[in-house]
């Protein structure tokens, strides 16, 4: 059966605005890492166990807009083209949200126990985790400017992979000053796999606004 064109155009609509909405979600949950590195830097364990908890339904609440996406895209079927890469986008930044609540969860773990970080160390971190953020935002703003076309898209796109450049400077920068520093070693394993997790943050934003560049040529 042979659809209108405007029929497609509609149906492209209303799958770009579940991505975007599930979008903000996870871009809400990613901001509330520095917020949690906050709270670590001034081994504030009690609002840092109650933002944990936080992030822990903020993430249920992007997983619930992941599965909205999908059933969203199963309703529209075949008429639309580019679902896979709709889905595929989700699915990416998706993957920042689970990364946040790992990151959480290992500063809760470190601070109930009370391992000697430096000072340095967590401002570094925090410094690090609001470059991660940026590049989420810039995603953000890369999946609103696809409702202008793909000229536009284009130039957000190059936003994203500045920022992701930035926390790959940072990233490397830390990681080295972390194993150089006087850190207990529980938590240098833990906090190594935090700087992964922040880099593997914005190397998801980067592969999404990959995803968000075809997406681009099909609106």
């Amino acid at each position: 059966m042979v659809l209108p064109a405007e029929t497609e155009e509609r149906v492209k609509r209303r799958a770009l605005n579940v991505c975007q909405d599930h979008l903000r979600k996870v871009l809400d949950l990613t901001r509330k890492v520095p917020q949690m590195i906050d709270y670590f830097m001034k081994n504030d364990k009690d609002r840092a166990t109650q933002l944990f908890n936080e992030v822990t339904g903020s993430e249920a609440e992007v997983d619930k807009a992941r599965r909205l996406v999908s059933q969203e895209l199963a309703e529209i079927g075949a008429i639309l083209l580019s679902r896979e890469d709709f889905l595929r986008f989700t699915n990416l930044t998706s993957e920042i949200a689970d990364f946040s609540e790992g990151i959480a969860f290992r500063l809760v773990e470190i601070m109930q126990h009370n391992w000697n970080v430096p000072m340095d160390i967590k401002k570094d971190l925090l410094k690090l985790s609001e470059a991660v953020f940026e590049t989420v935002l810039k995603l953000r703003e890369m999946a609103m400017a696809l409702n202008y076309g793909s000229t536009k898209t284009m130039e957000k796109a190059r936003d994203v992979e500045i920022a992701e450049q930035n926390v790959d400077v940072l990233y490397r920068e830390l990681e080295i000053k972390l194993l150089s520093s006087k850190v207990d070693f529980p938590a240098l394993i833990l906090l190594r796999d935090v700087l992964q997790l922040l880099e593997d943050s914005a190397d998801k934003a980067e592969d999404a606004s990959d995803a968000a560049r075809i997406l681009s040529f099909m609106m």
